[in-house]
């Protein structure tokens, strides 16, 4: 079973994520963050899989430290629901249309952290710094250990800008984390 639960306290935020890879795309969101809680909605439901998310964060002071630890988290489930990636696709990419827009994105389930964000996501949606897009995408990276690439092939309404992006990666994590045979996605033998 590739589940995976954890808690996470610091000065600046409580959390507690769960998620089950092989689920039916149910989500339980509260961040905190109302438009952030509807892109992790998004990404558990393209994605396919079960997230329950729980984070209480100083949102008083900004959204910044729940939506990065929130991906700190959810990396860190991430890695551990995958275990030693036995059997896994391990690339996929995607172009996803939202409206007058379009996300390209392409992850490697490698074990190995990078995150290349072309296009720079800059003002607000509602009250949400879309800047937070890219922090949320660089702390999953680095705790999860994988490779991500996300370029707007067009741009257009902020909005419809992050839910490209988050529904492009969703496909890509339901593709590369899928079983498709019993070896060692790896000429090495190892991917960690």
């Amino acid at each position: 079973m590739r589940q995976a639960q954890l808690m996470r306290t610091t000065r600046e935020t409580d959390i507690s994520i769960s998620l089950d890879l092989d689920g039916e795309g149910t989500a339980q969101i509260d961040s905190g963050v109302g438009f952030f809680n509807h892109m992790l909605e998004l990404l558990a439901v393209h994605a396919g899989m079960d997230l329950n998310v729980i984070c209480k964060g100083d949102v008083e002071v900004d959204d910044h430290h729940s939506v990065e630890d929130v991906g700190i988290v959810l990396g860190d489930c991430l890695r551990r629901a995958l275990g030693e990636r036995q059997g896994i696709a391990r690339f996929a990419q995607r172009l996803v249309p939202m409206d007058e827009v379009a996300a390209l994105v392409a992850i490697d389930l490698g074990g190995r952290p990078y995150l290349a964000f072309e296009d720079k996501l800059t003002g607000t949606t509602g009250a949400f710094d879309m800047e937070l897009v890219e922090e949320f995408f660089r702390a999953l990276s680095v705790h999860a250990g994988m490779n991500i690439y996300v370029r707007l092939f067009r741009r257009g309404n902020r909005h419809h800008e992050a839910e490209a992006i988050f529904k492009a990666f969703a496909l890509c994590l339901r593709d590369a984390a899928q079983i498709v045979s019993d070896r060692i996605p790896s000429s090495k033998g190892t991917l960690l």
